[in-house]
């Protein structure tokens, strides 16, 4: 089966117009020291139907959220989607277009966009939102950047709460841009506000919180943002959009801005990705965001209309007036998320959130009762609770996952001090059964 699409007398003609007589004279450059002398140890051609057995059989060693039962969260959500989300997703208007360069011929995809704008800036409080960014880390990034650039200053202080794949993605970008990166200590599984006061000077451009933090406890954002503020920085709130269904919204915390990750709104785990960066800022920083916003207009018909509005790459505008050249929009990812919040409405993403909050609770409950207790008893959290536990963390996801669970993350790999300690996340689709059960096969390593 030959899949190459060149002819013999194609590759004959091509030859002929470059002046070539023979492949082997269009590469003679190329030194005869390092040329390969032998065929490619490639193994014999398959079949089409012996490929597809192969490749199923290979597939099959994958284990999904079909087979185990999830309670793993850290940043990537096992949220129910919705079939319509899927149905508007799949149509090819949608599927197979690319990002709206040419606005005029992309009014559908720009619509789709305003929307998903419309939307962030709702459930978040805020008064501008952008057409997403790749992920939660990169908005983290893209937030410290804007935030230094706009107050001519060079320190972020980071939560130790924050994801740390997020704070080491910070790390990386900082170290590039002329960025100081400072971490913020945790205490009880809270940001430190006693370290963030003593942390706090004229030099510091943002502090990042994220809300409900990574362990699933809920920070006091009203104090911290108090603070921030008199020191003359901004407030970055990495903000759960499902929370936002029962919490408060940065808006209402007076935040600068809010950013973070919208996979769970109608976007599937999918082996970890692709994922969907939020962001979303006050009015008076609306020309600092990084990225594109979607603006409606009317023609001079007085026909509806979008267009690209602002556009912050490089690839739009003078380089020296660009904010970033990294954050072309998920459209597609974004979509979904418009259609999941669209189809949900508000009482949806509150029934959500708040069967989040008391199936979690419900877990805590069951476990504590087998031996397992918090690593933090007393701290409001939301979806997600750290347990302390007798056996090694990631020996007990491995053995459970023999009983078709997938208990959490061990949180060693991050937090020494936590060597001991699961995070687990309980979602709106766990039923009591599983709940139970991972309550019963913990419980069997308690001693």
């Amino acid at each position: 089966m030959n899949f190459i699409p060149g002819t013999q007398a194609d590759r004959r003609k091509m030859l002929e117009t470059i002046g070539a007589g023979s492949i082997e004279e269009l590469f003679g450059d190329i030194p005869e020291s390092v040329r390969l002398k032998r065929r490619l140890r490639l193994p014999e051609a398959l079949s089409e139907l012996e490929l597809m057995r192969e490749m199923r059989w290979i597939a099959s060693k994958n284990l999904d959220f079909e087979q185990l039962t999830p309670f793993i969260g850290a940043g990537v959500y096992d949220h129910y989607v919705p079939e319509v989300v899927k149905d508007v997703c799949s149509k090819p208007e949608f599927y197979t277009a690319y990002t709206p360069y040419q606005a005029e011929i992309s009014q559908g995809t720009l619509q789709s966009i305003f929307e998903f704008q419309s939307l962030i800036c709702e459930l978040t409080g805020m008064d501008v939102a952008n057409a997403s960014l790749y992920d939660g880390a990169t908005a983290v990034v893209e937030a410290a950047l804007m935030c230094c650039r706009h107050l001519n200053r060079e320190k972020v202080l980071v939560s130790s709460t924050v994801n740390p794949q997020y704070r080491m993605v910070l790390r990386t970008y900082a170290s590039g841009a002329g960025l100081n990166v400072s971490e913020v200590p945790w205490d009880r599984g809270l940001t430190s506000l006693e370290s963030l006061e003593q942390m706090l000077s004229g030099e510091v451009g943002c502090v990042i919180l994220q809300q409900p933090n990574f362990f699933g406890c809920i920070e006091d954002f009203s104090q911290v943002t108090r603070l921030v503020h008199s020191r003359g920085a901004l407030v970055v709130d990495v903000a759960d959009p499902i929370s936002l269904g029962v919490l408060k919204s940065p808006g209402e915390y007076g935040v600068d801005v809010a950013c973070g990750e919208a996979q769970c709104l109608g976007n599937p785990v999918s082996f970890g990705g692709p994922l969907l960066g939020y962001f979303a800022v006050r009015a008076e920083l609306v020309r600092r965001m990084p990225g594109r916003i979607v603006g409606e207009t009317h023609d001079a018909a007085g026909r509806r209309g979008y267009v690209l509005t602002l556009q912050a790459r490089e690839q739009h505008i003078r380089r020296e007036k660009a904010t970033s050249n990294i954050c072309s929009n998920e459209a597609l990812n974004a979509l979904a998320a418009c259609v999941y919040l669209s189809v949900m409405g508000k009482n949806g993403i509150r029934e959500v959130g708040l069967q989040c909050l008391a199936k979690s609770h419900y877990a805590a409950e069951k476990l504590n009762e087998r031996g397992i207790p918090l690593a933090f008893p007393g701290v409001p959290f939301f979806k997600e609770f750290v347990v302390k536990v007798n056996e090694e963390p990631s020996r007990i996801v491995k053995r459970l996952v023999g009983e078709k669970l997938l208990a959490g993350y061990a949180l060693g790999s991050a937090y020494k001090e936590l060597g001991d300690c699961l995070l687990v996340a309980v979602t709106e689709k766990r039923t009591k059964a599983e709940i139970d059960h991972l309550a019963e096969a913990l419980g069997r390593g308690v001693s």
